[in-house]
């Protein structure tokens, strides 16, 4: 199953990458894109899951990394008020 990170810049500028075992998280962003705090960790969320179900269909068993990548984009979203998220790649 092909991996991928995507690399985002949060509101405060602090850039990140977070691990997703599949390019399904490429359906929900679009490199270049910015998008606003609430929406991103929504999109996120969906995409996260997403790609720890497909894990989950071909291993019988979810991605703990997807859901720490999920678990680290919440927390670090919390810590923000408002602003945009851009995705900055995917690799």
């Amino acid at each position: 199953m092909p991996a991928l990170h995507i690399l985002l810049r949060w509101p405060d500028g602090a850039s990140a990458a977070y691990y997703s075992p599949s390019t399904i998280v490429r359906n929900y962003f679009v490199a270049g894109q910015a998008y606003p705090l609430a929406e991103f960790t929504a999109r996120a969320r969906r995409a996260f899951l997403a790609a720890s179900d497909r894990v989950r269909q071909v291993h019988g068993m979810p991605c703990s990394r997807a859901a720490a990548s999920l678990a680290e984009i919440e927390a670090r979203a919390a810590r923000h008020d408002s602003g945009d998220v851009t995705i900055e790649k995917f690799e």
